[in-house]
């Protein structure tokens, strides 16, 4: 029998990237989808692809900035589904920059999407979750952990929805919900081409080297392994373990070379 089979999953940001991945996963594994992105065309076709899955899913539109999507998104996957067992809170996107020439704005803008878009997939989700005994997974990062300079407002994001997942899962306990944190390091996806307006450029070469990139086909079955385990945490990708480990158990050398590597790229 497949792990997931007469399990209903809603997954935002599901257009691509890890999102994209999880649900051609999640359809293998016998699920049925309501997948929700900004990007309706290329939602269309990952609904396409799950389906030649053998697989039910329907594409809503849905941006989780919006007050009032979630609520829309989980009415059109209760009407066509009846229920919904796991919920995947995966979008999210990178503000970048000196904290010097950002402005407050462009931290506002960070929030609303990575920290208060997760807020609102919980809220909308929650008594269906409740009815089901479900699953609530949030994507966080490794960058919860290891604050990168140039990329404050991503970290403190990050930092934040590790605080939400931890304090969720012991509120959530009485009702039977789990709570999955996945804190990935360098995966495939358009996290690093997306600007700080959060338009994807996808044309943009990643400028992270591709031996650190895991493929997201790969992190894809780690996360699944981890949701069906309804494991606690999983961090994903080799360096990212490694980086976890160094930020709870040396932590100043890990600050020492954060602090070097800035000044090097500074001063080339």
């Amino acid at each position: 029998m497949k792990r997931f089979e007469e399990k209903v999953v809603l997954i935002t940001g599901a257009s691509a990237g890890i999102g994209e991945a999880l649900a051609l996963r999640f359809a293998e594994e016998g699920a049925s989808l309501c997948l929700c992105a900004r990007r309706e065309e290329r939602l269309l076709n990952v609904v396409k692809e799950v389906e030649t899955k053998g697989a039910q899913a329907i594409a809503v539109r849905c941006d989780v900035t919006k007050d009032g999507d979630l609520e829309k998104t989980t009415e059109e996957a209760l009407k066509r589904f009846q229920k919904i067992d796991i919920v995947v809170a995966n979008a999210g996107f990178g503000v970048a920059g000196l904290i010097e020439r950002l402005k407050i704005e462009d931290f506002r803008r960070q929030f609303e999407t990575n920290v208060f878009g997760v807020l609102r997939t919980f809220y909308a989700t929650f008594e269906e979750l409740k009815k089901t005994k479900g699953i609530f997974v949030v994507l966080g990062s490794v960058a919860g952990y290891i604050p990168s300079p140039g990329s404050a407002p991503y970290s403190m994001s990050k930092f934040a929805i590790r605080a939400f997942a931890e304090t969720l899962r012991a509120e959530m306990r009485p009702y039977g919900i789990s709570v999955v944190l996945i804190s990935p390091g360098f995966v495939e996806s358009d996290i690093r081409r997306t600007d700080n307006l959060g338009r994807v450029h996808e044309n943009k070469k990643d400028p992270v080297p591709s031996w650190l990139v895991m493929p997201r086909e790969k992190a894809a079955r780690i996360i699944l392994d981890a949701i069906y385990a309804k494991k606690p945490e999983e961090v994903v990708t080799f360096h990212g373990k490694a980086l976890v480990f160094a930020s709870k158990h040396l932590w100043r050398t890990t600050r020492f070379f954060l602090q070097r590597g800035f000044k090097l790229r500074k001063d080339v």
